[in-house]
């Protein structure tokens, strides 16, 4: 059997490519998990959820939920495994000082809380959003 030495450089190069991809970074899913619970605002755990542009953290979701007041009837439900690593456990995004911004300890990945989107990497996906429904007067639910 002969080789022709382009067949050879070919089969090297995409060698190489293959391992060079297999290298790099994933971004990791975040795994669904079930979430169905219910806050009622009047709980003092909960009163910062009162004012807008406040947040609170719940338990629930993969790595934990952050709970954000975006106006009066709109809130959003967030997972705090950030995107970029979720399986470490330092990979929980906090709010930062603002108010505005879920920040991760562990890569510094910054998202918006408004959204969950990613404003600064390395994570490259959007925070896992959780269905988030008031009824108007004193009850949220959380749910997927």
């Amino acid at each position: 059997m002969i080789f022709r030495k382009s067949n050879l450089i070919f089969f090297f190069g995409l060698c190489i490519i293959l391992v060079i991809q297999n290298c790099k970074k994933k971004d990791d899913v975040i795994p669904n998990v079930y979430v169905d619970f219910y806050l009622y605002l009047s709980d003092p755990d909960f009163s910062a959820l009162n004012a807008i542009g406040n947040s609170v953290y719940v338990t629930g979701g993969y790595g934990g939920i952050v709970i954000y007041r975006k106006s009066i009837e709109e809130f959003i439900a967030l997972d705090r495994a950030c995107t970029y690593a979720p399986s470490k456990e330092c990979e929980r995004v906090n709010v930062d000082d603002s108010g505005l911004f879920a920040v991760c300890p562990c890569c510094g990945s910054r998202f918006t809380v408004t959204d969950g989107y990613v404003v600064e990497g390395p994570a490259s996906r959007p925070l896992k959003e959780y269905g988030a429904s008031f009824d108007g007067n004193n009850v949220l639910h959380v749910f997927n």
